[in-house]
C-alpha cells in the first residue's frame, strides 16, 4: 500500500494504467465483420493486399502516353476502357483513350485528362500540353494501403470507418475480445433500487449503480449487478468474494470514506490489497483502487457526482488498457477564457463541469453549469467538458484562462 496519505491525480492514473497494462485480459472470439461493431481488436491486422490494387483512374476522361502529348495536341480516340474491363485492348501509338472512373489504366499511361478539359471534334481530342503533369488522375497501387502495412493494432474499438477500410481489404472475419466481466453493486441502508417505493423519507434511489451499469455496457463490458449490499461488514465481505470469483473487475459504489458505516475498505483489507484509496482530486477523493483474488478492485465514493467523474477520469482507461488500448497518460486538454467566476479553495485538482461554445467573435470559451456540488447531478445536464482547476489555485474570475477537458462519447 502506498504510504502517502494522498495520491495525486497523475500519480493515481499512472498507477491504473499500468496495472490495467499488466493484467493480459486474454478472452477472445472470432466474429464476422458485421457482428464486430463497437468491439475491441484482440489482434493487429495486416493487408493481405494493396489498395488500389492496380492502377485505375480517378474520373472520367483521356488516357494518353508522354510521347503523344510532346509531339501532338490533338488526339484520335481509339477505343474506351470501363471500370471492371479485363479484355486487353488494342492502343496505337499516336492516339487516345477514353476510360472511365475505377478503370484499369495502361502500365504506359502518362495521365488521364478530365472529360471538362478536353474539346471532342471528329472523335479527336484537343487539350492544352501545358495543363497535363506526370500521373493527374490516377490512382497507383498501394497509394492508400501497400500489402503487408499494418491497418489495425490490437486493442483499437471497431467503429464504422475501420470496419469499411477491412471490407475494402475482402476481410471477412476479425479476433476480438469479448467482454471484460464487471461486477457491481451498491452499499448503503439509505439505498433503495430504481423502480421500487422508497422505503422511508430518509431514502434515496441508488441512481449510481444505474448510471455505472450504462457507462460499463457502453465501454463494451458485461455487467454483472449485484445490486445493494446493506452496511453489514460480513455481508459485503461475502459479496466481495463473490464478485471476485465471478468478475475480472469488481467496481463499488459507496463505503470507502472513512465514516463508522464504510466497511468496504475494512472489507478489501482483509480479502485483497489496496494500492491506494485517497487522491488529492475533487468530487471524489475516496477512490480507493486494488485487487481482490484474481480481479482488479475499484471503490467509487458514494456521492453520485463523485462517482461519475472518478469513473470517467479513472475506471475508464483502466477499462481501455484491459482491452489493450494505448491510453496517453494526459487527456486531450486545452486554455480558454471562462465567461464565469468559478469557485475553488487550494488543495485539490478540480474537475468542475462546464459548457465549451464559441462566442460572437468565433472564440472558445467556457462557462460554469452552476452549482459544483458533489451530490448536483444536473451540473452534468448541459455540460459538455471538465474544468481542470489546478490543484493549488483559488477562485478564479471572469476572463481569466482555466483548462478544458471535452468529454468524449461516454459522457456527451
Amino acid at each position: 500500500m502506498n504510504k502517502s496519505p494522498l495520491l495525486t491525480f497523475q500519480q493515481a492514473k499512472e498507477l491504473i494504467l499500468t496495472t490495467g497494462n499488466a493484467f493480459n485480459y486474454d478472452q477472445c472470439k472470432t466474429v464476422s465483420l458485421m457482428e464486430s461493431i463497437d468491439c475491441y481488436l484482440a489482434e493487429s491486422i495486416y493487408s493481405p493486399l494493396s489498395i488500389p490494387s492496380f492502377n485505375n483512374s480517378a474520373m472520367d476522361g483521356y488516357v494518353i502516353r508522354q510521347q503523344d502529348i510532346e509531339n501532338f495536341s490533338t488526339l484520335p480516340i481509339a477505343g474506351s476502357i470501363f471500370a471492371g474491363d479485363n479484355d486487353e485492348i488494342t492502343w496505337p501509338k499516336g492516339s487516345c483513350l477514353r476510360i472511365m472512373t475505377g478503370a484499369y489504366v495502361p502500365q504506359d499511361a502518362y495521365a488521364v485528362i478530365m472529360q471538362e478539359k478536353v474539346t471532342i471534334q471528329n472523335n479527336c481530342i484537343t487539350f492544352d500540353q501545358q495543363q497535363i503533369k506526370k500521373g493527374q488522375n490516377i490512382r497507383y497501387i498501394g497509394e492508400n494501403i501497400n500489402k503487408g502495412d499494418k491497418v489495425l493494432t490490437k486493442g483499437e474499438r471497431l467503429t464504422i470507418g475501420k470496419l469499411a477500410t477491412l471490407a475494402t481489404l475482402g476481410i471477412e472475419q476479425v479476433k476480438i475480445y469479448k467482454p471484460i466481466k464487471v461486477a457491481l453493486f451498491s452499499t448503503g441502508n439509505e439505498l433503495t433500487s430504481i423502480g421500487e417505493d422508497l422505503k422511508s423519507n430518509n431514502h434515496i434511489y441508488d441512481s449510481n449503480r444505474f448510471t455505472l451499469h450504462l457507462m460499463l455496457k457502453t465501454l463494451g463490458c458485461e455487467v454483472i449487478d449485484l445490486g445493494i449490499i446493506k452496511d453489514d461488514l460480513t455481508l459485503i465481505k461475502q459479496t466481495l468474494q463473490k464478485a471476485s470469483e465471478e468478475a475480472d473487475l469488481v467496481i463499488t459504489s459507496g463505503g470507502v470514506s472513512v465514516g463508522d458505516a464504510d466497511y468496504v475498505k475494512q472489507a478489501l483489507e482483509q480479502l485483497g490489497h489496496i494500492n491506494f484509496w485517497k487522491i488529492a482530486i475533487k468530487p471524489g477523493k475516496p477512490f480507493a483502487f486494488g485487487r481482490l483474488g484474481q480481479s482488479l478492485f475499484c471503490g467509487l465514493p458514494g456521492n453520485p457526482v463523485s462517482s461519475l467523474v472518478t469513473f470517467y477520469q479513472l475506471v475508464q482507461p483502466l477499462i481501455l488498457t484491459m482491452f489493450s488500448q494505448k491510453i496517453a497518460p494526459n487527456s486531450l486538454t486545452f486554455k480558454v477564457k471562462t465567461t464565469s467566476n468559478l469557485t475553488k479553495t487550494p488543495g485539490r485538482l478540480d474537475f468542475q463541469r462546464g459548457y465549451l461554445y464559441s462566442n460572437k467573435n468565433g472564440e472558445l470559451v467556457v462557462t460554469s453549469t452552476g452549482q459544483q456540488g458533489s451530490h448536483i447531478t444536473s451540473s452534468f445536464d448541459r455540460a459538455n467538458c471538465f474544468i481542470l482547476l489546478e490543484k493549488d489555485r483559488g477562485d478564479v474570475l471572469a476572463g481569466e484562462w482555466v483548462i478544458v477537458e471535452p468529454f468524449n462519447k461516454l459522457l456527451s
